[in-house]
C-alpha cells in the first residue's frame, strides 16, 4: 500500500470514528421517543411482575415516555428473557432480570441464548431474602436449634421447597453445606403447596423468597428462624440473620433489575441507569417498594454486569453440590 493510500485510509478510519462517537450523545438526545416495553417473563401477580410495574411508573415519568409492562411467562423465565435477547438493539425493549435467570444459565443444557453474553446489565431495582421457617410443632426455636436437631438425627428433617433446580433448592442446600447437616430435600409444585406442607407436618422445614410467606409468619402459622439476606429484612425486623446465627458470610437474596439486549448502545443504557436511579430516589417509590415487601437496590452496569457473572459462576458450583442434573 502507497503512503498516500495509506494516509487516506488512516484519515477514513478516524473520520468513521469520530462519527461514532459524535452519534453516541445523539442517540440519547433522541431516546426514547416513544413506548419502551419492559418484558417479564413469568406470569401477571408474580413477584418479577409487581416489582416491574412499581418501577414502571415512575420510569415513565423519568423518560417522558410510557414503560409498558408485557408478560412472556414459560420455561423458567427464558421464554421472555430470549424475546429481549433477540430484540432491536435500539433501547425500546427492556428485561426484567431476576436470580432465576443465573440459575437457568446452569440448569439448561441449551438456551436460545446466551444467559451473560447476550444482556446489556442496566442496573438493579430491588432485593428480597428467602426465610428459613419451621412447622410450629418442631421443636427448634431458633436456628442453632434447627441444626442441633438435624445433626443428631442425620436426615430426618425434610426442607420443602418449589423444585428441584429452584432457588430455594439451591439456597436449601447452601444452608445444608456451610452448617454441615444433612437434611432431606421435598421438591413441592409451588409455594401454596410448599406452605400448606410444612403447616400441616408433612415437611419440618420450608425455604422460600419472603413475601408470599410474610402473612402466613406473622399469623402465627409458620415459625420464621432466619432469613438469608447479610443484614435483617426490615418487614421482619424481629427475625435474625443466618449469618448471626452462627454461619458467617451467608448472604443470599433474591434480586431484581433491568438489562437491555446485548450491543445496546453504551448511551442509552447510561441514560436508562440515570433513570432508574432518580425514579427509585423518590420517597413514595421506596415506601411502594417497601410495602411490597421487596428493598429498594439500585448499582452501575459495571456493577450488575459483575453481579450477573458472580451469580452465575455461584450457582453453577452449587448445582454441581447438590448433584442436580441438567435438563
Amino acid at each position: 500500500m502507497s503512503k498516500q493510500a495509506f494516509a487516506s485510509l488512516a484519515i477514513g478510519m478516524a473520520v468513521s470514528a469520530a462519527t461514532v462517537l459524535a452519534a453516541q450523545p445523539a442517540v440519547a438526545d433522541e431516546w426514547p421517543s416513544r413506548p419502551v416495553r419492559m418484558v417479564v417473563g413469568f406470569g401477571a401477580g408474580g413477584g418479577t411482575d409487581i416489582i416491574a410495574r412499581i418501577v414502571a411508573q415512575p420510569l415513565s415519568e423519568a423518560l417522558g415516555q410510557p414503560v409498558v409492562v408485557e408478560n412472556k411467562p414459560g420455561a423458567g423465565g427464558t421464554i421472555g428473557a430470549d424475546t429481549v435477547a433477540k430484540a432491536e438493539k435500539d433501547g425500546y425493549s427492556i428485561f426484567m432480570m431476576n436470580n432465576g435467570h443465573a440459575v437457568s444459565a446452569n440448569l439448561y443444557k441449551k438456551l436460545p441464548f446466551d444467559a451473560e453474553k447476550d444482556f446489556a446489565p442496566v442496573s438493579l431495582v430491588a432485593t428480597m431474602p428467602l426465610v428459613i421457617a419451621v412447622n410450629n410443632d418442631l421443636k427448634a426455636g431458633n436456628l442453632k436449634e434447627l441444626v442441633a436437631l438435624a445433626k443428631a438425627e442425620p436426615n430426618k428433617v425434610r426442607f420443602a421447597s418449589v423444585g428441584v433446580g429452584s432457588t430455594q433448592h439451591f439456597v436449601g442446600t447452601v444452608f445444608r453445606m456451610m452448617a454441615g447437616i444433612q437434611l432431606r430435600h421435598v421438591p413441592y409444585k409451588g409455594t401454596p403447596a410448599a406452605v400448606a406442607a410444612t403447616r400441616s407436618g408433612e415437611v419440618e422445614m420450608l425455604v422460600e423468597v419472603a413475601s408470599p410467606v410474610i402473612g402466613q409468619i406473622r399469623g402465627g402459622e409458620l415459625k420464621a428462624l432466619a432469613v438469608t439476606s447479610a443484614e435483617r429484612y426490615p418487614v421482619l425486623p424481629d427475625v435474625p440473620t443466618v449469618a448471626e446465627a452462627g454461619l458467617k458470610g451467608f448472604d443470599i437474596s433474591t434480586w431484581y433489575g433491568l438489562a437491555f439486549p446485548a450491543g445496546t448502545p453504551a448511551a442509552i443504557v447510561t441514560k436508562m441507569n440515570q433513570a432508574i436511579h432518580k425514579a427509585l430516589a423518590q420517597d413514595s417509590v421506596r415506601k411502594q417498594i417497601l410495602d411490597a415487601a421487596f428493598i429498594p437496590a439500585t448499582n452501575t452496569p459495571q456493577a450488575f454486569t459483575a453481579h450477573l457473572a458472580s451469580e452465575i459462576k455461584r450457582w453453577g458450583g452449587v448445582m454441581k453440590d447438590a448433584e442436580v442434573q441438567q435438563q
